[in-house]
């Protein structure tokens, strides 16, 4: 689930709708010229979904859209009823767009035996298809990623692609196996399939070596799903999935990781310590599980640069989510699309009629390379180490101590529950009164 609306990024529904959704490119959908590369009969490429909410729910739209003859074959979600409304929410987004032309029983293909609710639903779905879709809350996607890779399917995995530093290293572990097969994974960090910020990206230079960075998610932040009568432990804090962090990884983690994975990109490295400030102002209610609301990280590279990083829920507030890299010789200014001198006279300035939806173009670039048998895509080591870099920052903003990458990432850190069952209990649970523990810096430790 992302929530991409603010004043500076379009919102991947937005992003969808413009341009006719590739001038009908889905119609005109040829078929594959060499079947073999995939495990059915027919020429198609077979789609499991694993992960049916919002986020879910346009990934497959996505894919379902890509001039590539595509067939969505299977469906996977912990809840049943998620299934469902994605279902329908699918059939009905192909036909206000495409309309009578669409011929969805040939491109969406689940019937009910094809729809696998519960923990491991996932296998069944995965096993199904040549191609899969991981966007279930970040939580779950290393055993996910690895069940996909090991059984010799290509990816798309939205990020963050875990929520803590034993989750990153299982990625990173399957990452190294997905270049060994061959196999092409693109992460949901779509700004690197975004015309301004590739034309940002060739121009990098002309700033000189970048010295600092900043970057924001501020905004208003997103839903609550306030407790159910009935509800087990686990199905409370999976419905309000976004405020654990076994599940979401914070918002620092679940959003911010966007802006920070630009400036690691940019920068060609990854930081090598980071201390921070944050808390809990605004949401402190029982159905706020345990994540902060802001969150303040100075972020170290190893060759002296600093990036001072701002994310922040608070209704009310300024918001802004975008990226600004300092040079010795300019600024490249992201979200403007823009490259400025030291004197901050414009050098360059990206034409905004020249932007592409960065969300369908994720999918179609995915898609060709498979259809051609290319390998082309190897987006999980990075995706991987962008969510490290989040989870760095969370660590020391909980803490309020210098956290260092390596201890960071090799302290085995581990938030998952034993056990996958409605009746377990997550690591996490509310005391009496019903509130959840809340990290309290200068008390919490991790290394």
């Amino acid at each position: 689930m992302t929530n991409d609306a603010s004043n500076n990024k379009p919102s991947r529904r937005e992003f969808v709708k413009q341009g006719g959704l590739l001038a009908g490119g889905l119609i005109a959908a040829p078929f594959l010229a060499n079947a073999n590369y995939f495990s059915g009969a027919d020429s198609a490429i077979k789609v499991a979904l694993v992960g049916c909410g919002g986020r879910g729910t346009g990934a497959a739209t996505q894919a379902l859209l890509s001039k590539q003859n595509v067939k969505l074959v299977a469906m996977a979600d912990a809840f049943a009823d998620n299934i469902d409304k994605c279902y329908k929410s699918l059939v009905g987004e192909l036909t206000e767009t495409l309309g009578a032309k669409a011929d969805l029983k040939n491109r969406i293909d689940v019937p009910e035996d094809r729809k696998f609710a519960g923990f491991d639903g996932y296998k069944k779905a995965i096993a199904l298809a040549d191609v899969v879709i991981l966007a279930t809350p970040p939580g779950f996607r290393p055993i996910h990623f690895e069940e996909a890779i090991k059984n010799g399917k290509h990816v798309f995995m939205e990020k963050p692609v875990a929520t803590d530093p034993a989750g990153v290293q299982k990625v990173l572990a399957v990452a190294a196996l997905a270049k060994e097969k061959k196999l092409n994974v693109v992460v949901g960090l779509q700004r690197h399939y975004q015309n301004s910020y590739r034309e940002l990206f060739k121009r990098k230079d002309q700033i000189g070596e970048i010295t600092s960075a900043q970057a924001w998610w501020n905004n208003d932040g997103v839903w609550v799903r306030p407790r159910k009568p009935g509800q087990t432990e686990m199905e409370y804090q999976m419905r309000n999935w976004y405020y654990f962090n076994w599940l979401c990884g914070d918002h620092i983690t679940e959003q911010h990781i966007h802006n920070l994975d630009v400036v690691n990109w940019f920068k060609g490295s990854y930081p090598v310590k980071a201390q921070g400030m944050g808390g809990r102002q605004v949401r402190k209610g029982k159905d706020h599980g345990e994540i902060f609301d802001h969150h303040y990280v100075e972020y170290y590279y190893a060759d002296g640069s600093i990036l001072n990083s701002q994310c922040r829920h608070i209704p009310g507030t300024m918001s802004r989510v975008d990226e600004l890299l300092v040079g010795t010789n300019g600024k490249i200014h992201c979200g403007a699309g823009k490259i400025t001198d030291a004197k901050g006279n414009s050098i360059y300035q990206f034409d905004k009629k020249a932007e592409n939806n960065p969300y369908q173009g994720e999918h179609d670039e995915l898609f060709a390379a498979i259809v051609k048998g290319e390998y082309k895509f190897a987006d999980a080591e990075n995706g991987a180490k962008s969510t490290m870099t989040s989870v760095l920052g969370r660590m020391a903003t909980y803490s309020g101590q210098i956290v260092e990458w390596d201890k960071a990432i090799n302290s085995g850190l581990d938030l998952q529950p034993k056990s996958y069952d409605w009746n377990a209990l997550p690591l996490v649970t509310p005391n009496e009164e019903g509130y959840y523990a809340i990290a309290t810096p200068g008390v919490t430790k991790y290394v």
